[in-house]
């Protein structure tokens, strides 16, 4: 199986190459500068998703392509440069690889999109899946544009998934990168009220989940990539200061939150309480279903 993938040296990205690789299947790597060769046995290819897009002859004839690349929303603070950033590198990079698909002679079977929970906005205490409506805030909106921006891929007849990714849990990257050394210096405790609901998802799930997505042609459109199981705020902080034997106590209230990320602050205070019901309707089943096992595969 040939996959090209863009964000390969993303969190999610990198340990999906890696995962393809060790199973003897070739990978393609789209870059922003000069490729280069790679000792893990990887191609490279060069693509500028804000400028001149991808030659589709990278494209052609692979099996899947999986988008993942896109500025990290929790990098810096939302200025309205930034909020423009996150919002561009997502639409016009999801863009340029649509088009290049539409101008493939054989083009990939399936377009694996990225997308995010954030679709849905504030869901309070309602448990929500895919058939759920948007959100009206910064964030469901760039999700509509990056899952549209996708769809034009269907033109060239190829499957389209756009997958709403939850919180990836991880040691090596991403929103819980940040908060486990947070927790370890015993600085962990709940954030604002505590009550909010977080979905989430373990990395070798996220893996998995994506593989099989790539090779289950029954599956288009959104999928939630959450387990069955979101846990509040206040559940996931205990949980990790019992992994790491650290207090929790001290919690960060949400007015200090704001003043710290700014537009961030939102997502973090904000309730999603997202089930997978697409990907347990498509017979995935999870190694890491709670937040627990999740917990413990990042930190083991």
């Amino acid at each position: 199986m040939h996959v090209v993938i863009s964000g390969s040296s993303g969190l999610i990205g990198s340990a999906l190459a890696a995962s393809l690789l060790s199973d003897g299947h070739r990978v393609t790597r789209l870059v922003r500068r000069e490729p280069q060769t790679r000792s893990d046995g990887s191609g490279e290819a060069r693509w500028e998703p804000g400028a001149g897009g991808v030659d589709p002859a990278v494209l052609d004839g692979a099996d899947a392509v999986v988008g993942l690349a896109g500025a990290g929303v929790g990098d810096r603070r939302w200025t309205a440069s930034y909020k423009a950033l996150i919002r561009e590198s997502r639409v016009r990079g999801t863009g340029a690889l649509a088009t290049a698909i539409s101008g493939c002679e054989k083009p990939p079977a399936v377009f694996v999109s990225g997308s995010a929970v954030g679709y849905y906005g504030e869901t309070g205490l309602d448990v929500v899946d895919e058939s759920a409506r948007p959100g009206r805030d910064f964030l469901a909106g760039v999700c509509q544009e990056w899952e549209a921006a996708a769809g034009g891929a269907r033109a060239a007849g190829t499957r389209v998934v756009t997958t709403r990714f939850g919180i990836v849990v991880s040691a090596r990257g991403g929103a819980m990168g940040r908060l486990l050394p947070l927790a370890r210096a015993g600085l962990g405790g709940r954030l604002g009220s505590g009550r909010q609901y977080w979905s989430y998802i373990s990395l070798p799930d996220t893996v998995r989940a994506l593989r099989h997505l790539i090779v289950t042609d029954s599956v288009d459109g959104p999928v939630n990539m959450t387990t069955p199981h979101p846990a509040t705020n206040r559940d996931i902080t205990a949980a990790i200061g019992k992994a790491l034997h650290r207090p929790t106590i001290l919690p960060v209230p949400a007015f200090a939150l704001r003043l710290a990320l700014g537009g961030f602050a939102e997502g973090i205070l904000m309730s999603q309480r997202v089930v997978p019901g697409r990907l347990l309707d498509s017979g995935f089943t999870f190694e890491h279903p709670t937040f627990e096992a999740a917990l413990e595969s990042a930190v083991s």
